[in-house]
């Protein structure tokens, strides 16, 4: 489908992260058991996706991946199979009809390849947001699973979230009585619901200059589970020979996320760090164990967190707040730049890639 839009004309480096029309996206629909093959359209986005959630209980689960024009030239997604496998599980868990891997992936060749000169130059700092949406789509009003679907992924050109790639060390807050997830509830998929439930605690946090909130577990509030829309990892001070200890929640309330793994590997297999998946008591941040902690996802792959302030009920009802800085809590350290510049390098291009996370080997191309 040749779709007649004007090239952009954009100032690459000050993009932001926010939506932007660009000339196409592509929907797959499942109707009567299947799939069919996807088609590319340009009719606005949301207006569709209005229409279609209208008629259904909350079924809807996304992802975010990142295309990028690296050093050689071609435009390449950064770990699309982790974040196919992920959206069939986050399906599966609410009763949706999931893609194949397969379909997947050639969804996101395909929109990539129609919107090719929206993927932004090499050099300039920034990407191509890919965002797949699964949602229900049957006319019905009754609580149970649909029977029919779509499967819509869009593109769109995004810069640095954070000017210059990783911002100053931000303050998060853990605030008391909210949640984000139950403990054996859906914090381990990817839904809209999920972050909806954080949306008024985040933009109170937001009001009193705390950029992210982290999350305790909601049983006994002790240990550390995920920030509102990122995951938790912190670092131990480097050893004599400069080795640290990479150390991220366990828990059946926090997504997976990918970028998070990507960054485990790096350490472990590239820096030489150890690793550990655990569960993670507070108490060890109020100790000062980690000297460097933040927040990882594909949108800013690091924010780094140099103050968590922890409010406390207490017996009459009133909140005091603890607060614990992290290392001078001013400065990025030294740990978070060399994994942050680690994986950012291979997203690009401009060292090897020994995990063969940059997809397709090939590189993606216009449609003729």
């Amino acid at each position: 489908m040749k779709l007649d839009v004007s090239s952009p004309n954009f100032n690459w480096g000050e993009l932001g992260f926010r939506y932007r029309q660009t000339n196409s996206h592509i929907i797959f629909r499942f109707k009567d058991g299947k799939w069919d093959n996807g088609e590319l359209v340009n009719e606005p986005y949301l207006q569709m996706h209005i229409a279609a959630t209208a008629l259904h209980y909350g079924q809807t689960g996304f992802e975010g991946l990142k295309a990028f024009r690296m050093k050689d030239g071609k435009i390449r997604v950064f770990r699309p199979q982790a974040n196919a496998e992920r959206i069939i599980t986050t399906c599966e868990y609410t009763m949706m009809a999931p893609p194949t891997v397969e379909m997947f992936l050639d969804g996101v060749k395909r929109v990539i390849a129609a919107n090719i000169e929206y993927v932004p130059p090499y050099g300039s700092g920034a990407s191509l947001y890919i965002r797949p949406v699964i949602f229900g789509t049957e006319a019905k009003v009754g609580l149970s699973s649909s029977e029919e679907y779509a499967f819509v992924i869009f593109v769109v050109p995004v810069s640095d979230y954070y000017k210059g790639g990783m911002s100053n060390p931000v303050k998060s807050l853990i605030m008391a009585n909210t949640d984000r997830a139950a403990p054996f509830g859906t914090g381990h998929i990817k839904i809209g619901g999920n972050y909806v439930a954080t949306v008024r605690s985040s933009y109170l946090a937001k009001k009193r200059e705390y950029p992210v909130l982290l999350f305790l577990d909601s049983a006994t509030r002790t240990y550390i589970e995920e920030f509102a829309t990122s995951n938790f990892f912190a670092l131990t001070p480097a050893d004599s020979n400069g080795k640290r200890h990479y150390v991220t929640p366990k828990s059946h309330s926090i997504l997976n996320s990918v970028t998070n793994m990507s960054l485990e590997k790096v350490a472990k297999d590239i820096l030489g760090w150890e690793v550990e998946r655990r569960r993670i008591a507070f108490s060890e941040v109020e100790e000062g164990k980690f000297d460097e902690i933040a927040a990882c996802g594909t949108a800013v792959v690091i924010t780094p967190v140099g103050e968590i302030d922890h409010e406390i009920v207490k017996d009459d009802g009133s909140i005091v707040v603890n607060k614990h800085v992290i290392g001078d809590g001013k400065t990025v350290g030294a740990g978070l730049s060399e994994l942050y510049h680690t994986l950012v390098d291979i997203q690009n291009g401009e060292r090897e890639d020994p995990f063969q996370w940059m997809w397709p080997a090939n590189g993606i191309e216009a449609e003729n």
